[in-house]
């Protein structure tokens, strides 16, 4: 899958990926970098992007992130520079997204809210056609292995109030004020236009 301008869409995975894994050889690593929010991890799998997350995982858990490298991960890198500088507002990379059908559309539809902009719970549980699973749609987001590539934090409480985000509240707060800064005013009107949707 590659996270575009718009929702998630979905590419099916070569052969040689789908065997390995039925082998269990799938080449997995991991690495960990810098960015303005700290130390986040990236993990991927025969080449696809299948996590990013802050911190970096326990060395003494079984993460199943596979063995640490030092290179590797220079397109996501840059995208991810881009983006906290100001010159990014959607990703392009291939991603591996695993999780239930429910999760995956949850994620899908989040893709679709514009950089800068929010949705509530109970918005995003609307436009997937069921008002009443707000819960339901919050425990999605709370699973989303991608984050910031897939933005999951510009879901918000129906009063704006920032609740749950696995990275935690600041990163969730610093990744908002930072789309919705004045610095990034030309790249919201960008992406506003691709979207087909106000500013």
């Amino acid at each position: 899958m590659s996270a575009l301008c718009g929702r998630l869409t979905t590419q099916p995975s070569p052969p040689p990926t789908m065997l390995s894994r039925m082998k269990g050889t799938a080449v997995q690593i991991h690495k960990s970098v810098l960015t303005p929010l700290g130390v986040f991890t990236l993990a991927s799998e025969e080449g696809y992007l299948k996590a990013v997350f802050a911190g970096v995982p326990d060395p003494a858990s079984d993460h199943g992130l596979g063995r640490i490298v030092e290179e590797g991960f220079e397109e996501t890198e840059r995208q991810l520079a881009e983006y906290f500088d100001g010159k990014r507002c959607c990703f392009d990379l291939d991603l591996d997204i695993k999780g239930t059908d429910f999760q995956r559309l949850v994620w899908a539809e989040v893709s679709a809210i514009p950089y800068g902009q929010t949705c509530s719970y109970k918005q995003l549980a609307i436009r997937l056609g069921d008002a009443a699973k707000a819960r339901s749609v919050g425990a999605a987001l709370s699973r989303n292995p991608l984050n910031i590539v897939i933005p999951t934090h510009r879901v918000v409480g129906s009063r704006g109030s920032l609740t749950g985000y696995s990275s935690g509240i600041d990163t969730k707060r610093f990744l908002l004020e930072h789309e919705k800064s004045e610095a990034t005013a030309a790249l919201r009107m960008q992406c506003a236009d691709a979207a087909g949707v106000p500013a």
